[in-house]
């Protein structure tokens, strides 16, 4: 299956068929804005008494649906799609629930605004910004974009195994930056210490907060020219009176969780005011993989080739997107990254633009017989093995790197 090449109809014809159909089927790609945009059709659903179904997938394809609609989110693919190139999807999705009639959440927006890579404000984002601003919902700060406050403690030093992350343990987790304590707890807990910052950080603690991870970002010699654009999504956050204390870090969680935790996703995307269960739930998955994501990038083994940089690690299926968005954001010097496991016969593949990606890694997949997905800018690909740590995966990325 390629990518499709409709044309994404327009808010007001999207919440026409909305509006008229009995049954709605969302199927939103696994990243935190195609989950943010079917957050925000799937409440305006609700809002107007339309029945429907939201999921993740990774190669989402439009259900026949008897008597209701399928819209795909993220992807170009079939008469109603939602995609999320050019601009995020979010920011398209924003614009459909005002033509139901319903005002949308524009902090859920904006999260899938930072999670598609860019700043609230920008690439079509300036009126959800305006009704956050307008609605005193977000407030622009010095710091760091965490999804937890620096007065909130961790689990192992309170009585209650439901608390938050530490401000450590979040630094260390977010997927935000790449650091030298990405990953490590008590590295980032020994690089805060010597800041003395407050539990309840002033805008001074917060400024000195986000000096360290800007000028920890572009530091070593593995460090790509791109990092300094790309942990500007980490700092200067927007706080929020969302579920999470910043945009930033509430797109941190929803991108983790469309692929860690989809279900957790969903149920977080339509919750307007989640439950302190669903929360917590939410920032357990998102801490596991954010952890998960920089212990493996740390582990890896590292080779750059002719138009993209290949990092060999062993992580889980969920975290390899993440890796490759991190050794595309901080490490590489080359237009894509490929986090390659080949014991597990998988490998994600993100690009800095949209270049078909997703169509590379199908035509790559099917020379060794392997699956292959994806949207124009991220992908995928699983090989079968053809015997204990030997892996047809070896061929499909050489395939890859052909179709690049």
């Amino acid at each position: 299956m390629t990518e499709a090449t409709s044309v994404t109809p327009a808010p007001d014809a999207l919440a026409g068929v909305l509006a008229d159909a009995p049954f709605v089927r969302l199927v939103a790609t696994d990243d935190g804005d195609a989950l943010a945009a079917a957050g925000l059709l799937a409440r305006a659903l609700r809002a107007t008494g339309t029945p429907f179904q939201a999921r993740v997938d990774r190669d989402p394809v439009p259900a026949d649906v008897d008597d209701g609609v399928a819209v795909t989110v993220g992807v170009d693919r079939g008469p109603h799609a939602i995609p999320g190139t050019g601009r995020p999807a979010s920011t398209a999705a924003f614009a459909v629930p005002r033509a139901l009639g319903v005002e949308p959440d524009p902090v859920v927006a904006l999260a899938g605004v930072v999670a598609a890579g860019s700043i609230p404000g920008a690439d079509g984002s300036g009126d959800a910004l305006d009704a956050a601003e307008r609605a005193g919902r977000v407030e622009r700060r010095p710091g760091v974009a965490l999804p937890v406050s620096g007065g909130e403690r961790a689990a192992h030093e309170t009585d209650g195994a439901d608390a938050a992350p530490s401000r450590a343990e979040a630094l260390a987790a977010s997927t935000l930056a790449s650091t030298r304590y990405s990953g490590d707890p008590d590295g980032a807990r020994d690089a805060l210490d010597p800041l003395g910052l407050s539990a309840d950080p002033d805008a001074d603690d917060r400024r000195r907060f986000a000096s360290l991870v800007a000028v920890d970002a572009v530091d070593g010699d593995d460090t790509s020219e791109r990092a300094a654009a790309a942990v500007e999504r980490a700092l200067r956050p927007y706080a929020t009176d969302g579920p999470f204390e910043t945009v930033g870090g509430y797109a941190d969680v929803l991108d983790a969780l469309a692929r860690e935790a989809p279900g957790t996703g969903v149920a977080l995307a339509l919750a307007s005011d989640p439950a302190p269960s669903l929360r917590t739930a939410a920032l357990d998955a998102w801490h596991r993989h954010g952890l998960a994501a920089h212990r493996a990038l740390d582990d890896a083994t590292v080779g750059r080739y002719d138009g993209c940089v290949v990092a060999r690690v062993d992580a889980a299926p969920a975290v390899l997107p993440t890796v490759a968005r991190l050794v595309r954001d901080f490490r590489s010097p080359e237009p894509v990254a490929v986090a390659l496991d080949e014991g597990a016969g998988r490998l994600a593949a993100a690009a800095v633009e949209p270049i078909g990606l997703g169509d590379a890694c199908r035509t790559a997949a099917d020379e060794v017989g392997g699956d292959g997905w994806g949207t124009p800018a991220r992908g995928g690909i699983a090989a079968e093995t053809a015997g204990p740590g030997d892996a047809d995966i070896t061929g499909a990325l050489a395939a890859l790197r052909e179709a690049i």
